[in-house]
């Protein structure tokens, strides 16, 4: 069985990356036998509780206050709303829900109690509950923790190097921080990145060295195509090929061989060959549901035809993972 590994070299890494495509699937392919169960996919649910207004400038975001898109500003769901939206999901399969607020830090106010209520709720329904809210300080991960949360989602987005021509308004070390925030309260880690940004082949293997040989891997590597939208500095970047999705989630298996490499956004651009091959090399987790946050994702009826023509089926939530110390129960809606 592959050894999982915490000092990979960057040589290394370009070497897998860069090598002959069916070569590089095959590989991956073998080392996902190794540590996983190749019929078996994590579906999850991404909604956005906080939509639109946000003060960073992350030059792929539509939901950032000073690019003009079409994505209106709406205040922090409530309660009720987001427990309904938990229970929708459930009962269409999805076993991780994941509540994404568009803020740059948590802020210990009342949002901050709401969004403790929500994970208190969702956690209930014996779901992996994982939110993704910006920065967060040791004691609001702790908080965060004793409520439920499972996991917590940070993207690194790009290489450390490549970082400053994406994003000013905070730094790659504050990123850092907060994934190691995350994992001292002992919630997962789901931190992975975007292509398609303009960014070279070493940046893409500078991002994958930066996850891989942190002290431990994150759980969790989401493996997104950018989706332009008009309004953003990015807006005309051309599409990603499957070939570069497919060398980005083969690697990442191959270097990361026990963590969830998860589909994300760019997979509506995808057919049902094209996402086969994604599987093939390595991903075993995805997105349900019309929507990535603001970004148009594939309809639940089409990820059912997928399951059903692969003869795949839905990851059990909590699985080779200690489940939450709560008395599971259907919560009235």
């Amino acid at each position: 069985m592959t050894d999982v590994r915490t000092d990979w070299t960057r040589d290394e890494i370009a070497d897998i990356y860069n090598s002959p495509v069916l070569d590089l699937i095959y590989r991956a392919a073998t080392v996902h036998r190794q540590h996983h169960d190749p019929q078996e996919v994590q579906v999850c649910t991404l909604l956005s509780v906080k939509t639109g207004g946000c003060p960073e400038d992350c030059a792929y975001c539509p939901q950032a206050a000073r690019y003009h898109t079409s994505v209106k500003v709406h205040k922090l769901m409530e309660v009720d709303e987001v427990l309904t939206a938990a229970h929708q999901a459930k009962e269409a399969g999805s076993t991780r829900f994941c509540m994404g607020a568009a803020w740059r830090e948590v802020r210990d106010n009342r949002d901050f109690d709401k969004v403790l209520e929500m994970v208190q709720g969702v956690n209930r329904m014996g779901m992996e509950v994982c939110c993704t809210l910006g920065m967060l300080t040791e004691s609001q991960a702790e908080k965060l923790k004793d409520a439920g949360l499972y996991a917590y989602n940070h993207n690194l987005d790009t290489s450390e190097e490549y970082y400053g021509d994406i994003i000013s308004t905070r730094t790659y070390d504050d990123r850092l921080d907060t994934l190691g925030n995350v994992r001292q309260a002992g919630i997962s880690v789901c931190s992975g990145g975007i292509i398609g940004m303009g960014e070279s082949h070493q940046d893409r293997i500078g991002m994958l060295l930066t996850l891989a040989n942190l002290p431990e891997h994150p759980e969790s590597v989401p493996v997104n195509a950018l989706v332009p939208v008009e309004g953003t500095p990015l807006e005309d970047q051309p599409r990603v090929s499957v070939w570069e999705m497919l060398r980005m989630i083969a690697t990442a298996r191959i270097i990361m061989p026990k963590a969830m490499v998860r589909l994300s956004a760019g997979r509506v651009r995808m057919n049902t060959e094209e996402q086969a091959l994604c599987f093939l090399a390595g991903a075993n987790s995805i997105f349900a549901g019309d929507k990535l946050l603001t970004t148009p994702n594939p309809e639940e009826d089409q990820d059912r035809q997928l399951f059903q023509t692969l003869n795949i089926r839905p990851r059990k939530a909590f699985k080779d993972a200690q489940k939450p110390a709560v008395v599971f129960e259907q919560i009235p809606l």
